[in-house]
């Protein structure tokens, strides 16, 4: 194996399983059928803002959200998911390409829920590069007036080194140009690459917008997972296993299935109605 492969490989499908819900793919290319993207609902004033829920690297917007949409549309939310980050010939596995790409679509589809729905604003829960992109479209593209609430599970947001992997790149003379020239969203989410060092330049957050990251300690993914912590005025950080010590989720369970997670996104989403999460809030 060529010694760009051995670097490649392992990074693609790392991000793979920490991004992908572990569902059939077969799925993605039906229409959700739990009442989500249903551009019909309008929000309630218990629940005013619609939520915008963005999936990760190589994720679509049903597989990611087969658990979470149908949550929060039980709690009464008007919920709506897009793709974003397509590259041509690949089905399936969208949040591919150019994450500031990724955010003209994300700035595009806001616009779509906004004029629908009628909402002033929406909130946002997005997962991995999910949590993440969507800080691009607040700080450079217009979105601070558009969102009250940005909350990311497991979001990438000062990159990975996948416990070190990427800090091989530079010994293997054109691995990171080939991966930039492939799945330009991967090369985006490497610890400090120009992307995420423009980024975060100035400071985490912006003015206007309630920020929260709810972690893991065992992301496998997004590593170390204190870098997925954002520091500002107006940020809550939160730790699962500070919640739940019996907590095991890493990348892919905090966003496609873990109840005390979301049980936390709703608290967030909510908080005049916040109940406190804990070890039971699986039952919830």
């Amino acid at each position: 194996m060529l010694p760009w492969k051995r670097v490649l490989r392992p990074l693609a499908a790392l991000l793979l399983v920490g991004a992908i819900a572990l569902v059939p793919a077969a799925t993605a290319s039906a229409a959700p059928t739990s009442g989500w993207n249903d551009y019909s609902c309008r929000p309630s004033g218990e629940h005013p803002r619609p939520v915008v829920l963005v999936h990760g690297t190589f994720g679509n917007s049903v597989d990611n959200w087969l658990t979470l949409a149908p949550y929060l549309k039980d709690r009464g939310y008007c919920v709506f998911s897009l793709d974003y980050g397509q590259l041509p010939g690949v089905p399936v596995f969208n949040g591919l390409g150019p994450v500031d790409k990724s955010a003209g679509q994300l700035s595009a589809f806001v616009d779509k829920v906004l004029s629908t729905t009628g909402a002033a604003k929406v909130d946002m829960v997005g997962h991995s590069q999910g949590g993440m992109m969507p800080r691009y479209y607040l700080k450079f593209l217009g979105g601070a007036a558009k969102v009250n609430d940005l909350v990311g599970l497991a979001p990438s947001n000062h990159g990975t080194d996948l416990n070190g992997l990427t800090n091989l790149l530079p010994y293997f003379p054109g691995a990171e140009d080939l991966l930039k020239a492939t799945t330009p969203a991967l090369a985006d989410q490497i610890a400090g690459s120009p992307f995420l060092t423009r980024l975060n330049a100035g400071g985490d957050t912006v003015p206007g917008v309630h920020y929260t990251v709810i972690a893991t300690k065992y992301d496998e993914v997004a590593t170390p997972y204190t870098s997925q912590f954002l520091s500002g005025s107006d940020v809550h950080n939160v730790l699962l296993q500070d919640l739940c010590p019996l907590d095991l989720s890493e990348h892919v369970a905090i966003g496609t299935f873990d109840r005390i997670a979301f049980h936390e996104v709703a608290n967030a989403l909510d908080p005049a109605h916040a109940t406190p999460t804990t070890c039971g809030s699986v039952f919830h």
